[in-house]
Formats: C-alpha cells, sequence, structure tokens
C-alpha cells in the first residue's frame, strides 16, 4: 500500500448533520486522484486475496468506492439503497446508526447461494449499517468474507458489532 496518509485527506466537519457529531468529509479524499488510487488500492490489497464475487455497499458514499473496488477485483456490484430506490423485488434490513433508525434493501436476486461476499462503506461507526448488509447477504445464501472500511471510528464499538467477521479499514480513529 501506498505510504500516502490518506487522513490528511479527510476533513471534521463538526455538529453534521447534527449537534454533537463530527462528520468525517471524505470529499477532500476523492477529489485528489493520487489519494483516490491510494484508497482503492489499499482496499483491494485487502480484498484480493478474499477471492470476491461481489461487493456489497451502502448507499451514497458507500457506492463511490465500492463500485472502484468492485471493478478492480472482477468482481460484480450490488447497490444496498435506501427504500423505494431499487425497481425490482427487494428484501430489507433495518439498522441503528448512531443518531437514529434507517432501512437498506437489495434486489432478491442480487446474490446466489455460495456467492463470495466483501461488504463495503466509507465509514464503521457502530456497525449497524455494515451488520445489515451481512445479514441481507447471508440471507440470501452468500457467504460474507470480509468487510472493509475506509474509516473506522474504533471509539464507537462497530467493530465487536461485525464479530465474527474479518473487519479492515484503511484509517482508524480511536477518539
Amino acid at each position: 500500500m501506498s505510504s500516502l496518509d490518506l487522513r490528511t485527506f479527510v476533513r471534521d466537519i463538526p455538529d453534521f448533520p447534527r449537534a454533537g457529531i463530527v462528520f468525517k468529509d471524505i470529499t477532500p479524499l476523492l477529489l485528489d486522484p493520487v489519494a483516490l488510487d491510494a484508497a482503492v488500492t489499499g482496499l483491494v490489497a485487502y480484498a484480493e486475496p478474499r477471492a470476491v464475487d461481489f461487493v456489497v455497499a451502502a448507499e451514497a458514499r458507500g457506492f463511490v468506492l465500492g463500485g472502484a473496488l468492485a471493478r478492480q477485483l472482477g468482481a460484480g456490484f450490488v447497490p444496498a439503497r435506501k427504500p423505494g430506490k431499487l425497481p425490482h423485488a427487494t428484501i430489507t434490513a433495518e439498522y441503528t446508526l448512531e443518531y437514529g433508525i434507517n432501512v437498506l434493501e437489495v434486489h432478491a436476486d442480487a446474490l446466489a447461494g455460495g456467492a463470495r461476499v466483501l461488504v463495503h462503506d466509507d465509514l464503521l461507526a457502530t456497525g449497524g449499517t455494515a451488520r445489515a448488509l451481512c445479514d441481507l447477504v447471508e440471507s440470501l445464501g452468500a457467504e460474507v468474507v470480509g468487510a472493509a472500511f475506509l474509516i473506522e471510528l474504533g471509539f464507537l464499538g462497530g467493530r465487536a458489532r461485525l464479530a465474527p467477521y474479518d473487519v479492515h479499514a484503511l484509517i482508524g480513529y480511536e477518539s
């Protein structure tokens, strides 16, 4: 992986989306082609040995690196979207965010039994979103072979919520 410090491309936005939350804005990383390449390359290095068939990523920021990751791995991409956004039959999972409750859906025919799936999102906080994705993947008979994130907020305990899955993040924050 690159020696580039990806943390320098993450901007803190206090009190967004509500008071007390410090939002980790990855827009500066996405704007820089070298940083963007380093992020995708780092995630690919984790995922390649797992022989991934599909990358499942959450709307919306998970789509950005998730699609690039799937392309680099030669894998398919499964979008997990908010209710009512997918045009075909879906399955649904509800999950808790650090500041509320949400729902994600995937197409019911997106994954076949035995498919090897990498779950991806830009950020691992409490683990609710990623756990919902893992549950959706397994409910379709596929296997979660890992969970990869750009950023992990370790102080929120999301990694523990994802046990026993293997979890990897390129950038970690402990406070």
